[in-house]
């Protein structure tokens, strides 16, 4: 899933290009599970830690330029946005 959904999206990211990765569906198709993974096993990380993971690993190699990461993850319920980060 990573690979063929967020791959491009990031490469994009890469070059300074907003990226956005949404998931959309019913109450139990597997939203969460997708985007966050499992927390049992390291082959079952979702699409977000592998994200990470992929931008400080090109970042790391790009030694030649300075970068900033923001990173947002929202959740729209009822039609109202929740910032998840926000401890809060």
């Amino acid at each position: 899933v990573f690979e063929r959904i967020a791959r491009n999206p990031l490469n994009g990211v890469m070059e300074g290009i907003n990226g956005t990765i949404f998931a959309y569906g019913q109450t139990g198709s597997g939203k969460t599970f997708t985007m966050t993974g499992g927390v049992e096993r390291y082959t079952d990380r979702g699409i977000i830690p592998r994200a990470i993971s992929a931008i400080f690993s090109e970042v790391a190699k790009r030694s030649d330029s300075q970068y900033t990461v923001h990173i947002s993850y929202m959740e729209i319920y009822n039609d109202l946005g929740y910032d998840l980060l926000d401890p809060s």
